[in-house]
């Protein structure tokens, strides 16, 4: 009967995991060899930041809950103690945190995982780690594109400083421009009324 229990508990164990690693974005199967009890809990407290959990689970018990979202890939990374990473809302934050872990302590490898859906080497992972973030590329991205636009502005004032010092007059503004369109356009239909 013990034996029964303990098989329904195993049985219930695998399908919590298998549930949560349906609703995950990121799984990581990482090394959990030679670990102290200080840098696990740094580890998990950065973790919790980038809203990830952290657990050590049996190797048995992960291979049946990757089979049951049809994920037979990772089984040979299955060997020694394995921790499970797991998050719902986004991979790239919590595979930085493993990584930057990872670059300080030797012991700690990624074995590898699942991002989207799709499986990962421990390579692949780490490219991806390596990548700045979304808000670090956006903002290149917008320091580029002031910097250009400041470019353009410069060359712009130069233009006009050239065309003054010419004696030319320069119209600045494109509203000045269609005002003085429509004035033009308003005085030419004067002088044809009073010709007329």
């Amino acid at each position: 009967m013990a034996s029964e229990q303990s098989l329904n508990k195993k049985k219930a164990e695998v399908k919590e995991l298998a549930e949560k690693m349906k609703n995950s974005k990121l799984i990581l199967l990482t090394s959990y060899r030679g670990i102290n009890v200080v840098d696990d809990t740094a580890l998990r407290k950065e973790l919790r930041g980038t809203s990830a959990t952290c657990n050590v689970i049996k190797n048995n018990i992960i291979r049946r809950a990757l089979k049951e979202n049809g994920i037979e890939e990772l089984d040979e990374a299955l060997v020694g103690p394995t921790a499970v990473i797991m998050n719902e809302e986004d991979y790239l934050d919590a595979s930085k945190v493993i990584y930057n872990f990872m670059k300080t302590h030797d012991f700690y490898q990624i074995k590898g995982g699942v991002i989207d859906g799709k499986v990962m080497t421990a390579e692949e992972i780490i490219t991806l780690a390596k990548l700045p973030s979304r808000e670090t590329l956006l903002s290149m991205l917008a320091g580029a594109l002031l910097s250009n636009i400041s470019k353009v502005a410069v060359a712009l004032n130069e233009v006009k400083k050239q065309k003054e010092e010419a004696g030319e007059k320069v119209t600045v503004a494109v509203e000045a421009n269609t005002e003085a369109t429509t004035t033009e356009e308003t005085a030419e239909a004067e002088t044809t009324e009073s010709a007329e």
